[in-house]
């Protein structure tokens, strides 16, 4: 036997992952064999993994791993994204370190040293996911800005742009002040912030005054209108009329619309369309010209504005600007106020508001074909309720911006002409060739656009581009569409949505059949990690501690129902110990076939028992598998192993064994062959060592996944669980008694006993007890549904010093529970104290009641 007497992950684990990362499971479009496709999630060439990315690939591979034992052409395609403005920051940052700036050295060398950076750093994520164990097929590398997905890209904007789905046109957006580029709505994170709601008043044309709140005092400067709802009765006599802006004396009118809230500050609107899309929306209703008074560097600018105020930085403007208004009598109150902050989800400055041309894509017919085929049951949902989701996200779409004003990414294939103003947009026939001369006036005289694509435009493409799309490769028609794509659920619209968008739209199909979609992984008291907060567990590091095994093994474990998920340690201790009791058990049989002498070939009960368990495990893991119910795969699994294989059945065993049964010790071969190959999709690195130990097979992934062999044997299910229950109560009463596990006792057995007569050496084996003819007159007592136990204490230990042990133990517990029930109970615990804290304060109570009650119960037997 090979294995060493312990097991070390870092020994067993680089080996495998070496193999798996240098010989991939490479794909043959011809094989034959039926597809079963998943496209990875790009992740960000700037990008380490995260827990979120080990759940994520961990998820996938199991399924890839089962569907390739399950005898289908597995594929996973893998791949990284450009990741536009994190990678743009993370070179510029290293410029800054040498004093410049990609101004400096202007687009054509910056970009030189964003691919020169992407060559050395950008491949760190997927090396470690390969360590994770991810069999993808590495042959068949993607990146979303390499020659074939940068085809993928026009070919889509040429198509998009001449069957007028595509347009440029000015119109509010998101705009990020230190990136320097608009985001799309689900780019922008909002966060509650301590602020300030001013209110201020402005004078009405003919007498009086009308008050409005504010948070944003420095953008007074450019209303157009004051907006009140036109069933306000405060504000009836008011509209039509004209109200001044304070300081500046600019007239605007007083409206009415139904969007003004009524509820809120005064119920009184300040519209400023150039800075807030709520006002942008009312300002396209009243014709109102959008002005702005906020540049692109976040600065005060425009005559509307003070001379003070110009050039100051937003938030220094609107400090200067409430002196201003409180000196010059405008500010009637001032008082703290939760604003909602918009902020860039990539590096969280707040947002501005900025109104200038764009490129954007008509979602609304995109996204018809898509609800029809979601509403048609096209696409599963796993779980279900994410469909209705997806489906309402789609039913309310708006227009998206797709272009972003960087230097890194694929730049839109658009050209303007210099004298006539036509953009000139290559047909699809011709999508690769840029154009020589204007399409309207014939002018040589052409300019690139200098924007480039949302990152997302091209990882909208991704099932078709990384099969080779728009050509219609072999890879696209053998595997196309996908089968499960699996996914966090927090970019379902970022992400899934605009795949099926892609996918409808250019192939006029699903662009995959199933959506399983699992939770976020916070910390073990449910919160976000992050490094401001020092919560962040990094999985290299679990995996150089546990075993990547042990961290795929919890998350998978962890993973139900789409949930989120609390990582606490101690899951992935869990973990590690499963690993190393399976390899124990691995070792124990190695070690059972060393010179074994066979000497009879009987079934035992117990081996009749393993072999039926096992029908039934196969069955019912096999059935999770497919239904990608990956979580309680592992429950069942994790199950089969620890309790039923390596506690029952090795335990049995070993009677049988030490006779000479080699029916038995083909069992503990066969089963555990079998729960290897059961396992192997959550824990393959272990389970390809031991299975190589076991069979002498090379590798275990490509080994056929166990099939049902026969009818299960409810008989001897129905005796060995008797047995079972005997020596468990058996165990149960030694515990309670306080005695050392091997000490042992004498016992009465009722119920059901034939099974427990038939195996006797097994029972006397496992229980470590001898049976009594006659039932005690003092016992304690442990009733089972098909045995009930009694174990006298005369002739084990001193009973009444024990009983003085237990009435002591007894009033330590009640004592205990009483100061539990007085805090619980104290006025406004409940309200006051944690969550967390409450449920471990019910916890411990109950623990207590419970023991206490198990402690008088016997005491009442012994009398």
């Amino acid at each position: 036997m090979d294995l060493p007497k312990a097991y070390d992950p870092q020994s067993v684990e680089p080996k495998w992952a070496e193999k798996w990362a240098n010989r991939p499971f490479v794909a043959n479009p011809h094989s034959g064999k039926k597809p079963f496709v998943i496209f990875m999630p790009p992740p960000n060439v700037t990008g380490s993994l995260h827990m979120g990315h080990a759940l994520d690939n961990a998820l996938q591979d199991a399924l890839i791993r089962y569907k390739r034992m399950r005898g289908f052409e597995a594929v996973w395609l893998p791949g990284t994204d450009h990741a536009g403005i994190a990678t743009q920051v993370v070179v510029e940052r290293l410029l800054r370190q040498e004093g410049k700036t990609r101004h400096d050295l202007g687009r054509e060398a910056f970009l030189e040293r964003v691919w020169r950076w992407k060559e050395e750093s950008g491949g760190t994520i997927l090396r470690q996911l390969k360590r994770l164990g991810a069999s993808a097929d590495w042959s068949r590398e993607a990146f979303t800005m390499d020659e074939k997905r940068s085809r993928a890209v026009r070919y889509a904007f040429s198509r998009y742009y001449h069957e007028g789905l595509a347009y440029r046109a000015p119109r509010l957006v998101n705009w990020c002040p230190r990136c320097e580029t608009t985001l799309s709505d689900l780019e922008v994170e909002t966060e509650p912030t301590p602020g300030k709601l001013y209110t201020l008043a402005y004078e009405v044309e003919g007498g009086g005054q009308i008050a409005i709140a504010t948070v944003r005092p420095e953008t007074v400067f450019a209303d157009q209108a004051i907006a009140v709802h036109p069933e306000d009765e405060r504000y009836q006599h008011l509209i039509g009329r004209k109200a001044r802006i304070p300081l500046t004396g600019i007239p605007i009118p007083i409206l009415a619309d139904p969007a003004v809230e009524r509820e809120f500050g005064t119920g009184a609107l300040k519209v400023t369309p150039a800075h807030d899309p709520l006002d942008y929306e009312i300002g396209e209703r009243h014709g109102l010209e959008p002005v702005s008074v906020i540049n692109l560097q976040g600065r005060m600018e425009g005559e509307r504005v003070p001379e003070v105020l110009r050039g100051l930085e937003r938030f220094a403007a609107r400090k200067k600007a409430v002196e201003l208004f409180r000196e010059a009598g405008h500010l009637l109150a001032e008082e703290d106020y939760t604003i909602q902050m918009a902020t860039c989800s990539r590096c969280g400055t707040p947002l501005e508001y900025a109104i200038f041309p764009q490129w954007w894509l008509s979602m609304k017919p995109l996204a018809e074909k898509v609800i029809r085929g979601l509403e048609g049951d096209e696409i599963a949902f796993v779980p279900e309720r994410w469909k209705r989701v997806n489906l309402e996200w789609l039913k309310g779409v708006r227009d998206w911006n797709i272009s972003r004003q960087l230097w890194w990414g694929h730049q839109i294939p658009a050209w303007y002409c210099e004298d006539c103003g036509q953009v000139n947009v290559p047909p699809p026939e011709r999508y690769l060739e840029d154009p020589s001369a204007c399409q309207a006036c014939g002018s040589a005289r052409l300019k690139r656009d200098e924007d480039v694509f949302d990152t997302w435009f091209s990882s909208a493409l991704w099932p078709l581009a990384t099969l080779g799309w728009p050509e219609e490769t072999e890879d696209l028609k053998a595997f196309y569409p996908g089968d499960v794509l699996v996914s966090g659920y927090d970019i379902l619209f970022l992400w899934v949505s605009r795949m099926e968008v892609s996918g409808y739209h250019f192939r006029g199909e699903r662009p995959f059949k199933t959506v399983l979609l699992h939770g976020l992984v916070l910390d073990e008291k449910g919160q976000k990690m992050s490094k401001s907060k020092g919560n962040v567990i990094d999985p290299l590091e679990m995996v150089a501690r546990y075993g990547a095994d042990a961290l795929r093994f919890a998350l998978t474990y962890l993973a139900t129902g789409g949930q989120d998920i609390r990582l606490d340690l101690r899951w992935l201790e869990m973990a590690k110990n499963f690993a190393n009791k399976l390899y124990n058990a691995a070792r124990f049989v190695l070690l059972a076939r060393e010179g074994f002498q066979p000497r009879t070939e009987e079934p035992s009960l117990a081996d009749r028992w393993m072999r039926s368990r096992l029908q039934r495990g196969v069955r019912e893991i096999t059935a999770l598998y497919e239904a990608l119910d990956l979580a309680q795969a592992a429950r069942e699994v994790y199950e089969l192993v620890w309790s039923e294989f390596c506690d029952w059945y090795l335990e049995a065993s070993k009677p049988a064994l030490k006779a000479g049964n080699a029916y038995t010790l083909r069992t503990l071969e066969e089963s555990l062959a079998t729960l290897l190959k059961l396992l192997h999709p959550i824990m393959p690195f272990l389970t390809s060592e031991l299975y190589q130990a076991l069979r002498g097979v090379e590798e275990l992934a490509l080994e056929a996944w166990p099939e049902v062999q026969g009818e299960e044997d409810p008989e001897a299910e129905a005796r060995f669980e008797a047995l079972k229950q005997a020596v468990s109560a058996v165990r149960a009463l030694r515990a309670e008694a306080g005695l050392p596990p091997g000490q042992e006792v004498r016992v009465f057995l009722e119920g059901e006993t034939q099974a427990v007569m038939a195996e006797l050496e097994v029972f006397r084996f496992l229980a470590r007890a001898e049976l009594l003819q006659e039932a005690p007159a003092k016992a304690l007592v442990k009733a089972m549904p098909k045995v009930t136990v009694r174990m006298p204490l005369e002739g084990l230990l001193d009973v009444e010093a024990w009983k003085r042990r237990q009435e002591k133990r007894l009033k330590e517990l009640l004592d205990l529970a009483e100061r539990s029930q007085r805090k619980l109970s104290a006025p406004g615990f409940r309200e006051k104290a944690p969550k967390e804290v409450v449920e471990a304060e019910e916890a411990r109570l109950r623990e207590n009641l419970d023991q206490a009650a198990r402690i008088r119960e016997a005491l009442s037997q012994i009398g």
